[in-house]
C-alpha cells in the first residue's frame, strides 16, 4: 500500500458497503506524442472485482494511475460513485492502493503502518485503536500489531498492506500486481484470501495483472488490454470460451491456431476446410464472406487422443509428452505437418500415451472453437 497523506480523503470517508461504482468514459492518455491509452470505456459495478489483464506496456498501470489521480487523462472522464474526479486531487478521492512492493514503512510497527492513513485523516485516537485492531483481526494477524515489517513473511506483509488500504474505508481499492513477489504456492493462498476479504467487504476493486490465471480465478470481469485499447471486457468464462479477438484467444490460456478456408455457413454454423483437406463443421457463425482464409482457435483441452480410429478422427503422431500431475500435455503432428497441443486428464496410475505412436485426434465439441480472419487487425 502506498500510504501517504495523498492516498486518503482529508475529510473522512463513508462506509464501503455495498461498494461504489467506477466509470471510465472515453479516456485517452498521451505521453508527448505517444498514445498509451486510446478511448477506454469501462463501467465497474458497485462491489465488483475487475481485473485489467495484459502484457507489459499495454497501458493497464497507466489506467490505474489515472483512477488513483497520479495522472490526469488527456481526453475523457473518470467517475467514482457518479462524481467526476479527473480534476480532484488524489488525497480527496479516498482511493486505497496496494502496490506489488507493499510500501510498508520499515521504521513503523504494524499497528502504526495500518494507522497511518487514519491519522492523516485526523481520526480520533480511540477510533484509530479500534479500527486498527478490527483490520488486524480481519486479515487474521490480530497478535502482530507490535511487530515490524522486517519481522513478517511476504504473505503477512501483503495482508498488512491490504489492512492499511482498507482501514480508511476507501471508495475504490486499486491493486497493482500485489502477488508478483510471492512464490507460487503462497500466491495461490493469498489470491483466495484476498478474494474472500474483498467479497466480504463489498469493495469496488480494480486489479492490474499480467498473470492470466490470477485474472481468471479472482475477477468478476476481466478487461483484456493490448496496445492501449480494451480488446474484450467480460466474465472470465466468456473471455476464455468465447474470445472476441485473435489476441485474446492467444493471450488468455493456450490455444491452437489451425489455418483453413471458410467454405460454408448458415444459421446453424459453418464448415471450414483445413489445409490438409479435412473439413470440420463448427457451431460458430463468423461475420466473414465465403472463401475467406481463417484461423480456427481450439483449446488443447477440447481435443481428445485415442488409440482407436473413429468417424471424423484425424491420424496424428505423438511427438512430445509433458506430464503435469493431474493432466498431461501432448504435442502431436498431423499428416500435413501441423503441430497441435492436446491436454488430457490423467487417471490414477494411468500411463502417458507413447511418443512416436500413431493416434487419432477428435474435437470434443463443435461449439468449442472460435474463428478469426487471418489478418484480424484487433488481434495484432
Amino acid at each position: 500500500m502506498l500510504s501517504t497523506p495523498e492516498s486518503f480523503s482529508s475529510s473522512g470517508s463513508s462506509p464501503v458497503q455495498p461498494g461504489h461504482g467506477l466509470d471510465i468514459e472515453g479516456v485517452t492518455h498521451r505521453f508527448g506524442e505517444v498514445t498509451v491509452l486510446n478511448q477506454i470505456h469501462l463501467q465497474v459495478e458497485p462491489g465488483e472485482f475487475v481485473a485489467l489483464l495484459g502484457p507489459s506496456g499495454c497501458g493497464k498501470t497507466t489506467l490505474l494511475r489515472l483512477v488513483a489521480g497520479f495522472l490526469t487523462p488527456t481526453v475523457g472522464h473518470i467517475r467514482i460513485d457518479g462524481q467526476r474526479v479527473e480534476h480532484i486531487p488524489t488525497h480527496k478521492r479516498n482511493v486505497g492502493i496496494v502496490f506489488q512492493n507493499y510500501a510498508l514503512f520499515p521504521h513503523m510497527s504494524v499497528f502504526d503502518n495500518i494507522a497511518y492513513g487514519l491519522r492523516a485523516q485526523k481520526t480520533p485516537a480511540s477510533k484509530v485503536r479500534s479500527r486498527v485492531q478490527e483490520m488486524l483481526e480481519l486479515v487474521q494477524l490480530a497478535q502482530m500489531g507490535n511487530r515490524y515489517p522486517s519481522e513478517l513473511s511476504g504473505g503477512q506483509q501483503q495482508r498488512i498492506a491490504l489492512a492499511r488500504a482498507l482501514a480508511v474505508e476507501p471508495r475504490i481499492l486499486l491493486l497493482d500486481e500485489p502477488f508478483s513477489a510471492l512464490d507460487k504456492n503462497l500466491r495461490l493462498d493469498m489470491q483466495i484470501e484476498v478474494k474472500r476479504l474483498l467479497t466480504e467487504q463489498g469493495i469496488t476493486t480494480l486489479f492490474v495483472t499480467h498473470d492470466q490465471e490470477e485474472a481468471l480465478s479472482m475477477a468478476d470481469r476481466i478487461a483484456v488490454m493490448s496496445h492501449g485499447i480494451v480488446q474484450q471486457f467480460d466474465t472470465p468464462t466468456t473471455i476464455y470460451d468465447r474470445p472476441a479477438t485473435l489476441f485474446v484467444s492467444q493471450f488468455v490460456g493456450t490455444t491452437n491456431l489451425i489455418p483453413g478456408t471458410l467454405v460454408q455457413q448458415d444459421s446453424r454454423g459453418c464448415v471450414v476446410a483445413l489445409t490438409d483437406g479435412t473439413e470440420i463443421a463448427l457451431a460458430t457463425i463468423p461475420d466473414l464472406p465465403l472463401q475467406s482464409p481463417v484461423q480456427v482457435a481450439i483449446r488443447p483441452e477440447n481435443l481428445r487422443l485415442s488409440p482407436n480410429p473413429s468417424s471424423g478422427a484425424s491420424a496424428v503422431e505423438v511427438e512430445i509428452c509433458l506430464p503435469l500431475g493431474a493432466s498431461t500435455i501432448y504435442e502431436v503432428r498431423t499428416a500435413s505437418g501441423l503441430r497441435i497441443k492436446v491436454t488430457q486428464p490423467r487417471g490414477m496410475g494411468a500411463a502417458a500415451l507413447p511418443t512416436g505412436e500413431t493416434l487419432y485426434l477428435t474435437l470434443t465439441s463443435t461449439e468449442a472453437c472460435s474463428i478469426f480472419p487471418v489478418d484480424d487487425p484487433v488481434g495484432m
